[in-house]
C-alpha cells in the first residue's frame, strides 16, 4: 500500500484519531496514519518540500524543522509524536521584508551554493540564535554540527550565522 492509498483509507475514519498540530502558526486536524513519519507529511500530504529528506536516518540535517522550538529531524520522527505540539518549517520562517533575516545573510555570505541543504540548515541556525544570540564560532560550529554541506565547506555558513546574529540583535534594540 502506498502512501496515498494509506492517507485515503485513514482520511476521515470515525476509528482514527486526528492529528492535531499546528505548523507554521496554523492549528490544523488531520486524519492520517500515525506512523508516518513527519518528513513525509509535511512534503507528501501538505506539500511543503522545503523540508529535504537525504539520509533518512537523522545524519544529514537535511530535514531540521523546529518542533516545540526545538530542533529535530523530521526523517526521524512519526507523526503522533507530534501531536499536539507545534512545528515551525522553512516555510513558516519569514521577515518583516520577504526573507527573514538569516536567509538574506545565506544569500550574502555565500552560505549556499546547491541550496539542498540550506532549509535544514537555516532551521539549525534559528534554534542556535534562539539559544546563542551572540554565539562563538565554537558554538557555532557545534550548533551546526548536525548539518552536513558537501558544497560550501562551511567558511560562507559560518560568516551567514555571524551576519544573521549581528541584524538580529540590532533589529531587538
Amino acid at each position: 500500500m502506498d502512501m496515498r492509498e494509506m492517507e485515503d483509507e485513514t482520511r476521515g475514519r470515525k476509528d482514527a484519531p486526528p492529528l492535531r498540530i499546528t505548523i507554521n502558526g496554523d492549528y490544523e486536524e488531520y486524519y492520517v496514519d500515525p506512523s508516518m513519519r513527519l518528513v513525509d507529511f509535511l512534503r507528501d500530504y501538505l506539500g511543503m518540500t522545503g523540508t529535504k529528506i537525504s539520509c533518512e536516518i537523522g545524519r544529514c540535517g537535511a530535514c531540521s524543522v523546529l518542533v516545540d522550538e526545538v530542533l529535530m529531524n523530521a526523517c526521524l520522527l512519526n507523526v503522533y509524536q507530534v501531536a499536539g505540539k507545534s512545528i515551525q518549517t522553512i516555510e513558516g520562517l519569514k521577515g518583516e521584508k520577504a526573507l527573514h533575516p538569516i536567509q538574506e545573510s545565506f544569500l550574502k555570505d555565500g552560505g549556499f551554493q546547491c541550496g539542498y541543504c540550506t532549509p535544514g540548515m537555516v532551521m539549525a541556525v534559528q534554534a542556535l540564535l534562539a539559544e546563542y544570540p551572540e554565539p562563538t564560532e565554537v558554538q557555532i560550529r557545534e550548533g551546526l554540527s548536525g548539518n552536513l554541506c558537501r558544497c560550501t565547506g562551511y567558511g560562507g555558513i559560518i560568516r551567514a550565522v555571524k551576519r544573521a546574529a549581528r541584524e538580529l540583535r540590532q533589529v531587538k534594540i
